[in-house]
């Protein structure tokens, strides 16, 4: 990574720009680090760095070499830069779901009760961190087009699928590259056109190309993804982050699907407007 920035960044908005420029050169275990820290930057304000090394998978002393990587003197450096800015922002769930998870209850009703958990604070989340002048590009960009491409597979599939339904009920012209059938609609790519790419964690490689091919036709992109190290993120697009709070090894997409209601139905509105018509 480079080190000609000098210096620690000195708040996590250029935490997480540094990442989504650098992170990919990061070495393996370093870039699991960076994963975990941008995908739970609550956990960094209160974790010691063992527990965070620890669920990172990585060793303690790989999750120092990524402070310092980073510029940071060490992990309280980074540390506190999290707890300056995080504390007030982030709503203490932690403790209630681990609370539910030691009881060892995994009736259905208990289940429920985590999944309602985590989806309702992963929504309120939503509302506190979405950047609102990004969700104004993003629907300006996605209203002006001739017409959108959606593209998202494997669990990033229904929110694509949701788009696609709420652009047709509104009569915004709109294409769903689903793969179906291995057909290609990579040809249907034109300027003039916008792109919604979707992924998150493990990022899958259709998806990607797609957007990448977008790019190289000039086409405009919204990337809905989860972290700063995402490949969509390093794309010439217009960035939404969206992360959900997970349940074991599950997560829902409470709060993917509500950034994506809200997109629709904020284009449809656009395009409706008398000044906006054609």
């Amino acid at each position: 990574m480079d080190h000609d920035d000098a210096g620690a960044p000195h708040t996590v908005e250029a935490f997480y720009e540094r990442l989504r420029r650098d992170g990919h050169d990061l070495p393996k275990r370093l870039r699991q680090c960076a994963d975990y820290v941008a995908a739970h930057p609550d956990k960094v304000a209160v974790s010691t760095v063992a527990e965070l090394a620890e669920a990172a998978d990585v060793p303690p002393s790989a999750f120092m070499r990524f402070c310092q990587e980073l510029g940071f003197s060490g992990f309280s450096h980074m540390q506190k830069l999290f707890r300056e800015e995080y504390t007030q922002k982030w709503p203490n769930y932690a403790t209630r779901l681990t609370k539910l998870r030691d009881s060892g209850n995994d009736t259905p009703a208990a289940l429920l009760a985590e999944f309602a958990e985590a989806g309702r604070n992963s929504i309120e989340n939503l509302a506190r961190t979405v950047d609102a002048t990004l969700l104004d590009e993003a629907v300006a960009m996605l209203a002006q087009a001739r017409t959108i491409h959606l593209v998202g597979n494997r669990r990033a599939f229904p929110v694509a699928s949701y788009l696609a339904y709420s652009f047709e009920k509104m009569g915004v012209p709109a294409i769903l590259h689903s793969g179906v059938g291995n057909l290609k609609l990579d040809h249907l790519l034109a300027r003039g056109d916008a792109m919604i790419a979707i992924s998150f964690a493990p990022y899958t490689a259709d998806t990607v190309e797609l957007a990448e091919e977008a790019e190289r036709r000039g086409v405009g992109i919204v990337a809905l993804t989860d972290l700063p190290t995402s490949p969509l993120a390093r794309l010439d697009a217009v960035r939404l982050f969206v992360s959900e709070i997970d349940v074991g090894a599950f997560r829902s997409l409470s709060a993917a699907l509500t950034l994506a209601m809200a997109l629709s139905v904020a284009v449809g509105a656009h395009r409706r407007r008398p000044e906006n018509r054609k």
